[in-house]
């Protein structure tokens, strides 16, 4: 593992992947790394993409990622982990929850939803760990826990002890806890 690194979280408004990525943060601060995180909102209220850069390593100066340097991307929708494709290279590993999320443009019918989008990652050779957070989280009694179950999927490239996720888990999110942490050792499931 990585003593640095480079994580873009990627998704649609509503999925908690601002969340996630501070879990994810707090989990490398309190296993001594640095971490700086950027989020970018954008329409994010209305259904649209919402992205979150976060570095680690001994020092971090900046939070945000150049093109082609994303070490992991966490991709909440399908379709967001092919807008940021520019950001990976050929060493990215990406953990993508296959529940679709339909854009206004679909939902209206004015076009369809693509239906090749992982292959689009597999094809260039890039490692792509898909997984049905909705299906996971409604499996452990929490809607809400999908984005959970996808950072238990990162957990498991980061150099950072399942146990301090855990903490970071209770200290952040108090209720519901129980089928957070479920969650989040389904998606640890994932990439093993």
């Amino acid at each position: 593992m990585k003593e640095s690194g480079n994580i873009l979280f990627c998704g649609v408004g509503g999925q908690g992947i601002l969340l996630a990525s501070e879990i994810t943060a707090f989990a490398l601060l309190e296993s001594g790394f640095d971490a700086k995180k950027s989020e970018v909102h954008g329409m994010a209220q209305r259904g649209g993409s919402v992205v979150a850069h976060l570095r680690y390593g001994q020092k971090v100066y900046s939070p945000l990622i150049d093109p082609g340097q994303a070490d992991f991307a966490v991709a909440f929708e399908m379709m967001e982990a092919v807008r940021y494709l520019p950001f990976l290279n050929k060493n990215s590993k990406v953990v993508v929850n296959t529940h679709r999320i339909a854009p206004p443009a679909v939902a209206t019918g004015k076009m369809t939803y693509p239906d090749n989008l992982l292959s689009e990652l597999t094809d260039r050779n890039i490692a792509t760990f898909p997984m049905n957070g909705f299906e996971i989280a409604k499996s452990v009694g929490e809607i809400r826990s999908a984005n959970i179950a996808l950072v238990g999927a990162l957990s498991t490239f980061l150099p950072i002890e399942e146990d301090l996720f855990l903490d970071v888990l209770k200290k952040r999110i108090p209720k519901k806890l129980d089928e957070n942490i479920a969650a989040f050792k389904e998606g640890r499931k994932i990439t093993s």
